[in-house]
Formats: structure tokens, sequence, C-alpha cells
């Protein structure tokens, strides 16, 4: 996994592009301790995730989500 600074990050952007459409995953560091922030990666490998188990009741219980069901994109991130 390559890292960039913040600033890397901005200037080379259409490189980051390219980087992410071949595959790989980039960490974003900031600060002068060069903290990593982010990671940016390809949206196949956060897309083909696999689905979560249901634990300990794997196999003992299910679920349905109703057609109707809505989540705001602030819910979803803070699930």
């Amino acid at each position: 996994m390559k890292t960039m600074t913040v600033a890397e990050f901005k200037s080379q952007f259409s490189e980051v592009l390219q980087t992410l459409k071949s595959g790989e995953e980039i960490a974003v560091s900031y600060g002068k301790k060069h903290e990593t922030i982010g990671i940016f990666m390809p949206f196949s490998k956060y897309y083909s995730q696999k689905p979560r188990k249901l634990g300990i009741l794997n196999g003992k219980a299910s679920f349905k989500i109703a057609k109707n069901f809505k989540m705001t994109e602030e819910e979803f991130l803070n699930s």
C-alpha cells in the first residue's frame, strides 16, 4: 500500500486515480507526525466485502430488510 501526504495526494490526484484503477490502495497521512488519517481503496474492493455473519446465531436465526427501509448516509456511516 502506497502512503502519501495530503499535499502529495492533492498535487498528484490524476496518478492517485490511476493507482486506484489498477487495484491498489492508498493511505493518506497528515500533520507533523504523518499520522495516517484514511485509506482510499478501489470501489470494487469495498463493494465486494463478504457479508456479515450473525455470529452465535448463525444458522439459527435470520433477518429480512423491508423494501421500504430507508437509512440516511450519516446513519449508515455511524452503524
